[in-house]
């Protein structure tokens, strides 16, 4: 090689990076740590709930809307998926998953078909000014036992009159409940516990159908109130639960049904008396959470019916509206 010749230069080339998978950005897992965050903190109320200390009965009313809280779910995860955000995505997993555990068996129908017995239990309301057709609507039902409360004294006789054809047997307690029935009833008394403490608001009545006695609970507990500084008003409520469970407990018949209006969700630890030996139907055999009230948008359920004993829940429905601000609620049973 001669001095005027000189090598080819050398070149020097960057390496080309690995393609990374479509979609895929670094800060995916960087980004939305807040919104991960909050995912976190909306598990907290649906596994941690029954911890929750209770000052003005706080806890219960967030237990009464439990279910609600899974709209964090949805609302979290439109910014998350705005966001990209892998990290949010993740965390969202765990409120759902718990949500489910807890809910998930609303999703499911749980009926398996019409039973022997068909109840009743609807909150007519003072103020109804369709009586009539509260009653055409409880007819249609088919049920044999109709339990009704809040019936003002002015229009208890039309709801007599109107149900006295099908249901010849009527049986009251102290107060605006009554029970009408196909079958023979005993005359309503106030439950009454072992100790001998009564509950003006829940009253006690046998029925004799054709296979036997079931004792009938038919009750309006006492309205609760939300209070500025004073919290969620309960109390009177609650010492009725007590009486309540109390007398269940100590029932002597073998096939036991509560229905009311009972004013609270199921899911209050209040109801840990009724709850702790009693079945809810709609838990067992209905479809949905069977919210009732308000009529208008139902956002809890408030009225029930429950058993225990030698009833076995097989269906359990919401009837269509009505002129009160209740929905009614009914079930059948295998008995």
């Amino acid at each position: 090689m001669t001095q005027t010749e000189q090598a080819p230069a050398a070149t020097t080339e960057a390496p080309i990076p690995a393609r990374r998978p479509a979609g895929w950005r670094q800060g995916q897992w960087r980004r939305g740590r807040i919104l991960a965050g909050l995912a976190v903190l909306a598990t907290v109320p649906l596994a941690l709930h029954g911890l929750f200390p209770d000052p003005g009965n706080l806890a219960g009313l967030l237990e009464t809307f439990l279910p609600w809280c899974g709209l964090a779910v949805p609302l979290l995860l439109v910014p998350a998926l705005l966001r990209r955000s892998a990290t949010a995505l993740v965390a969202l997993l765990l409120p759902t998953t718990v949500w489910l555990a807890c809910f998930g068996g609303a999703l499911v129908d749980g009926s398996t078909g019409k039973g022997e017995l068909t109840v009743v239990t609807h909150n007519v309301a003072a103020a109804n000014t369709d009586v009539a057709g509260t009653v055409r609507m409880l007819l249609d039902s088919g049920a044999d036992l109709i339990a009704l409360e809040e019936l003002s004294s002015a229009l208890e006789p039309q709801y007599r009159h109107g149900l006295a054809a099908a249901y010849p047997y009527h049986a009251a307690g102290h107060g605006s409940d009554g029970l009408w029935s196909k079958y023979p009833l005993t005359e309503g008394t106030l439950a009454t516990g072992p100790d001998g403490q009564t509950t003006t608001t829940v009253f006690r009545s046998v029925a004799s159908t054709p296979k036997g006695e079931v004792a009938v609970y038919v009750g309006h507990l006492d309205s609760v109130r939300v209070t500025f500084g004073k919290g969620f008003g309960a109390q009177f409520r609650d010492r009725s639960i007590k009486t309540l469970g109390a007398a269940l407990k100590a029932e002597p018949l073998d096939r036991v049904l509560l229905m009311g209006d009972l004013n609270g969700s199921l899911t209050d630890r209040a109801f840990a008396p009724l709850t702790d030996q009693l079945t809810a139907a709609q838990e067992v055999a209905g479809a949905g959470f069977g919210f009732t009230w308000p009529s208008a948008f139902p956002a809890v359920r408030i009225d029930h019916i429950l058993s225990k004993g030698r009833l076995t829940p097989t269906d359990s429905w919401v009837l269509p509206a009505d002129g009160s601000d209740h929905l009614a609620v009914a079930a059948s049973y295998r008995y």
